[in-house]
């Protein structure tokens, strides 16, 4: 008979192998068997939990999605102002875990992979519209709905080119230079705001 809790802790290391398997081959092509090995169990029970492959990945961009959505949350229960909130996000986007190289490979072959799966597509959507809305609503609070969503625009796209950048290693700011960028992004608008 089955440990009660197992399942949970077999799916969590499949999860956990899966992120760290895609960080060091750098891509998708890496078989649930080694996957499994990883995770200290059967490729026919991974099957058996996630179904195919391609779930084991949406599984594991979930659980980076998640720790992001907490991170966000309590970065942003410290703001009072709009303006904290935004950089809350920004802060929360470029924190030091997001950077790590096998969280960074998975973002890069989720968006690849977003390109060929309508699931995983559905998925990275899901993200873009939440990271722009939060954005967009507290930069609704300081700029016009036009500037707003122009500087929401701007913001998202610099913290996913940081991703990118960083995993081209040689043309990547350090990691606390991006996030100074990226302020230094909301410093121009909101000086330009300022201004009589």
């Amino acid at each position: 008979m089955p440990k009660l809790g197992m399942e949970k802790i077999r799916r969590e290391a499949m999860i956990e192998a899966t992120i760290i398997e895609i960080g060091q081959a750098g891509n998708l092509n890496v078989p649930v068997s080694q996957i499994a090995r990883r995770a200290g169990i059967s490729p026919a029970l991974a099957h058996h939990y996630f179904g195919s492959k391609e779930q084991i990945f949406l599984a594991a961009m979930r659980h980076i999605l998640v720790i992001f959505g907490e991170s966000v949350r309590e970065k942003l229960k410290k703001a009072s102002s709009a303006e904290e909130r935004v950089r809350a996000i920004i802060e929360a986007s470029l924190e030091r875990q997001q950077f790590d190289r096998d969280v960074v490979s998975s973002w890069l072959n989720f968006y690849v992979k977003s390109l060929h799966s309508a699931e995983t597509s559905r998925l990275l959507r899901i993200y873009s519209r939440r990271l722009h809305s939060n954005l967009l609503f507290n930069l609704r609070q300081i700029f016009d709905d036009g500037t707003a969503e122009k500087v929401a625009q701007g913001l998202a796209s610099m913290i996913d080119g940081f991703y990118i950048r960083h995993a081209l290693q040689e043309v990547s700011p350090p990691r606390e230079e991006g996030h100074a960028l990226v302020n230094d992004y909301l410093d121009l608008w909101l000086a330009r705001e300022a201004r009589p």
